[in-house]
């Protein structure tokens, strides 16, 4: 009814106040069902989110969606007027960075299969370090004998690294474009699909 229309804009921006104040006063992404048990039944939630991204375009900060989540970050063009002198974390090893992409590519991986695709021994302190990040974490056992501990990327891995999903990655064409692959690959090679999702796959066992 025309009588309600000011009433159901007076909803929604309100509704759009709450949500820009939780995503502001949360220090971590918040997820859209957490969003929306704090607004009207109802509330169209995607068409408000995209409402205040728009909002935002072009500002200090943006609303972005990483793994999943929404959350407010600096916009990425003021990001060298921001920079501090703080101590420089700890980097990670070339091995550490060549085990993290597989986990990341072909999730869900076992340690064996891990040597398997980089063609040398992995070290317990490789996996320990990327566990220590946050970046990977244990997902299951294989159906296999001996039962296999299985790993897989975690969601502070999405978000360190600003992807949504792990759709996200970089296909073949992105790695080469950006360097990371020479035109010299063998005939057939291609990247894997990421397999996303915390559900246990069928060949994989609870812990």
């Amino acid at each position: 009814m025309e009588g309600d229309a000011p009433r159901d804009v007076f909803v929604e921006g309100r509704a759009l106040r709450v949500i820009e104040a939780i995503l502001f006063a949360s220090r971590e992404p918040v997820a859209e069902a957490d969003l929306a048990a704090r607004v009207p039944a109802g509330t169209d939630l995607g068409a408000l989110l995209i409402r205040l991204q728009a909002d935002y375009a072009g500002r200090g900060v943006v609303l972005v969606r990483v793994a999943g989540k929404w959350t407010f970050r600096t916009a990425p063009d003021l990001a060298p007027a921001l920079v501090r002198e703080v101590e420089a974390p700890r980097k990670l090893s070339r091995a550490a960075l060549e085990v993290l992409a597989i986990i990341a590519y072909h999730q869900p991986v076992t340690r064996a299969e891990v040597e398997e695709i980089r063609g040398v021994a992995t070290s317990r302190g490789t996996l320990d370090t990327l566990m220590e990040t946050g970046w990977i974490r244990l997902r299951g056992r294989r159906r296999t004998p001996g039962r296999p501990v299985t790993y897989g990327t975690t969601p502070e891995f999405l978000s360190h690294f600003g992807l949504a999903s792990l759709d996200d990655l970089p296909g073949l064409e992105d790695l080469k474009g950006a360097g990371f692959l020479d035109g010299r690959l063998p005939r057939g090679f291609s990247i894997p699909t990421p397999r996303d999702g915390d559900a246990l796959h069928d060949d994989e066992e609870a812990l």
